[in-house]
């Protein structure tokens, strides 16, 4: 059973450099683009020609009928790439090597947590991009929504959010005017890297293996925040789960809290 102590700790550690380069080892084998969040945000990156992608990670978002230019922190992600993407370069976002206005679009995926200064990296994909840029990321309020994080593991949920700031913050640092667009999780989503692919099919947070690709199940300390695992279990033995989220069992999609926040220049 987790306490608040143990939280506490887990926080403390996150907070102080948590090995996120070590938390993309091993996704590959459960991490493909979903094609519909695929879709929605190539659409979003509009009429960009080049696009500098910042946190890269493995690329899998990255349109391929378009120039980019990865960026990436460390050779340990670099590494994690296809052979058929385009090589990566390392650098971080609060100092992008890039000159200014280099690029049509900047675009940064689920990545702004990981920034030691997230606005500071904000402003550097303002500064380098000429037409745009487009961030995905999450509405934090939303932990308190999805049944797996409010139900069962609360306390993941505030570990998840820890280093993420209010969605409000991030778009008053985005710019004066940024449109704000819902990223629904599909039923099917095959993005298994994503805590919440699985919205519709609960026994998959069961799986040790498919918990081990979803960085949110590997950050430090997590582990001692997952007793309510065994009561999803039941759960799912009795029925209970099924009658308690019936509203959603028939649902194509769901808004559980991702966003693309997309800012003209």
């Amino acid at each position: 059973m987790e306490t608040t102590d143990d939280l506490n700790m887990s926080l403390k550690d996150n907070s102080e450099g948590a090995p996120y380069d070590k938390l993309g080892a091993g996704h590959t084998a459960t991490r493909r683009p979903d094609p519909r969040i695929a879709a929605q945000i190539h659409q979003a990156l509009g009429d960009a020609h080049s696009i500098a992608n910042v946190g890269a990670g493995t690329g899998m978002y990255e349109p391929y009928d378009r120039m980019v230019l990865p960026i990436a922190t460390s050779q340990r992600r670099i590494a994690q790439r296809a052979p058929e993407l385009e090589r990566a370069i390392i650098g971080h976002a609060e100092s992008l090597p890039l000159a200014s206005g280099s690029v049509d679009a900047a675009m940064a995926l689920l990545t702004l947590h990981q920034w030691a200064d997230w606005r500071v990296g904000v402003q550097e994909l303002r500064r380098v991009a000429r037409k745009r840029v487009v961030i995905l990321t999450y509405d934090r309020s939303y932990t308190e929504r999805f049944w797996l994080l409010r139900d069962y593991l609360p306390k993941l949920g505030q570990l998840m959010c820890a280093r993420l700031p209010e969605i409000e913050q991030q778009c008053a640092a985005a710019g004066e005017e940024v449109r704000i667009d819902p990223v629904p999780v599909p039923h099917d989503c095959v993005d298994g890297c994503s805590i919440a692919a699985y919205w519709r099919r609960p026994s998959a947070y069961l799986d040790e293996d498919l918990r081990s690709g979803i960085p949110s199940f590997q950050l430090r300390g997590a582990e001692r925040l997952l007793g309510g695992l065994d009561r999803l279990a039941e759960d799912l033995r009795s029925g209970n789960w099924a009658e308690r989220n019936s509203d959603i069992l028939e649902c194509p999609e769901l808004d559980l809290g991702y966003r693309l926040l997309v800012c003209e220049l």
